[in-house]
């Protein structure tokens, strides 16, 4: 989605987080035919520069812009329907130790 390769797999998460969307939206992108998705999270660590994300790699790109932020400040940001989903998942980021090793295959 960010068009980079250069990252590392922390933590795949466990159980699968689903969230609806608004029905207005619901019927513009999926023409009414999904309500809303469920989701398998990855934690990755960033390996490389700044540089190497591309959010133009896939046509559409999934975003128009990025930036780092804070985990504290990631739900102020985010659309009020997948608030409860981004909690979700800052819930289980919160047990990963700052210097996780990677997964091993």
């Amino acid at each position: 989605e960010i068009g980079t390769t250069r990252a590392e797999i922390l933590h795949i998460f466990s159980q699968k987080i689903r969230y609806d969307l608004p029905d207005a939206l619901a019927q513009k992108h999926w023409n009414g035919r999904y309500r809303g998705q469920e989701q398998i999270w990855v934690a990755l660590r960033f390996l490389g520069q700044d540089s190497d994300i591309q959010l133009d790699a896939f046509d559409p790109p999934e975003f128009v812009r990025w930036r780092w932020v804070s985990l504290e400040e990631t739900l102020d940001l985010i659309v009020p329907f997948k608030r409860q989903t981004y909690e979700a998942v800052i819930a289980v980021l919160r047990t990963i130790p700052p210097q996780s090793s990677p997964l091993k295959d």
